[in-house]
């Protein structure tokens, strides 16, 4: 069956370079008290802002960009060694306002409908399950959506993205230091996507990748710690990915 999908065209689109493939989705929350707000924002040319879909939290689908074109949602961006992801992602904008504004929860309405639109997205494109990911992994100096709330788990299930399976809940104790364990840590990080210096500490800059991971794949801790339950499921993912 099709997911019904409302046209509500965005202006803040364009062509995609000539030869680009489709190969990766983002999933965003709107940030915004409401969805008509949110909706207002991703049309409005002064903003420069804009996504291809929109799901409200009743589970409607609004489209403001046709696929085939790019739309503004990714900014300053990186995943796999890949920048400027506007070029070659799909942008989901789920209703929801975010961090700032309480956090609620994802209604079940609307992660039905998100998971319907990813695997009809899936029928038309060839995007690897490592390539479907939240705008935080793909910014997380700057972005936290659509964060630990979101059901990845419960979307990896349905056929959408990644979910390691199995994975003991090894609790935040044994929080990782040495130089070479810190070594491995980074490489894994990186092995799955995200953008971190080979060598290095556990500063600043690794506790916000960790902590995007870990709004991912391990919500139930987001802490920025390399502990024992994160690097368990750390070192699943990356071998998913393989």
């Amino acid at each position: 069956m099709t997911l019904p999908v409302r046209e509500l065209a965005s202006p803040n689109q364009d062509d995609r370079p000539d030869g680009c493939q489709i190969d990766m989705v983002i999933l965003h929350y709107t940030g915004m008290k409401t969805a008509r707000e949110a909706i207002d924002r991703l049309r409005d040319p002064a903003a420069k802002v804009s996504s291809h879909y929109v799901v409200d939290e009743d589970g409607n689908v609004l489209r403001l960009v046709p696929e085939a074109r790019r739309a503004y949602h990714a900014g300053a961006s990186y995943w796999r060694g890949l920048r400027t992801l506007n070029n070659r992602s799909i942008g989901i904008e789920i209703v929801n306002p975010g961090h700032g504004l309480g956090y609620p929860d994802f209604p079940v309405l609307q992660l039905v409908s998100v998971c319907d639109l990813c695997l009809e997205i899936l029928s038309r494109h060839a995007v690897p399950a490592r390539n479907f990911v939240g705008h935080s992994d793909v910014a997380p100096d700057r972005k936290e959506d659509p964060g630990e709330k979101f059901d990845w788990e419960g979307l990896a299930r349905n056929g959408v993205g990644l979910w390691p399976e199995d994975v003991p809940d090894l609790g935040t104790f044994g929080v990782v230091r040495d130089a070479a364990s810190l070594r491995d840590v980074r490489a894994a990080l990186a092995h799955i996507g995200y953008e971190v210096a080979p060598e290095g500490a556990l500063d600043p800059a690794l506790s916000t990748v960790l902590r995007a991971f870990q709004r991912h794949w391990r919500p139930e801790a987001v802490t920025g710690q390399a502990d024992a339950g994160t690097l368990a499921r750390l070192l699943a993912v990356a071998r998913s990915c393989e």
